[in-house]
């Protein structure tokens, strides 16, 4: 009988992103986020923490979709995230994220509770999504 030794599992669980290739055309869906809840006090550092380094740093989301309540700011690595709620009711969940200086990027949200089944077709599409400008 063998023994396989089992690694530790992470202490923060992998973060679930997918992103657009980097173009010059103009896109309107940038990637795709699959958080793992629906506590944006929580995700939403996981995802910044994961984003890629030359999208700067990010001062302000704004998020539609069936998200927890929570303050207007949130301290995110020693640096304020000012928080936004869009209310567009037949609007898809998404986030959008913007650093002065740097851009804005728009992620579709693959609700937390969707099966990996379901949700790997929708990163997929979101982040081969070419925008119209």
């Amino acid at each position: 009988m063998s023994t396989a030794l089992q690694s530790p599992l992470p202490s923060h669980p992998v973060l679930r992103l997918r992103l657009a290739p980097r173009s010059d055309l103009p896109r309107s869906i940038d990637g795709a986020w699959w958080p793992r809840s629906y506590d944006l006090l929580v995700e939403l550092p996981r995802l910044l923490a994961g984003l890629p380094r030359e999208w700067g740093h990010i001062t302000s989301a704004t998020v539609n979709g069936a998200w927890s309540a929570g303050p207007g700011r949130i301290l995110v690595s020693n640096q304020v995230v000012r928080l936004r709620r869009a209310l567009a009711a037949n609007a898809p969940p998404t986030v959008v994220l913007l650093a002065p200086g740097q851009g804005r990027w728009d992620l579709v949200v693959v609700p937390p509770d969707t099966t990996e089944d379901a949700a790997e077709p929708l990163m997929a599409a979101a982040a081969g999504a070419q925008g119209e400008g």
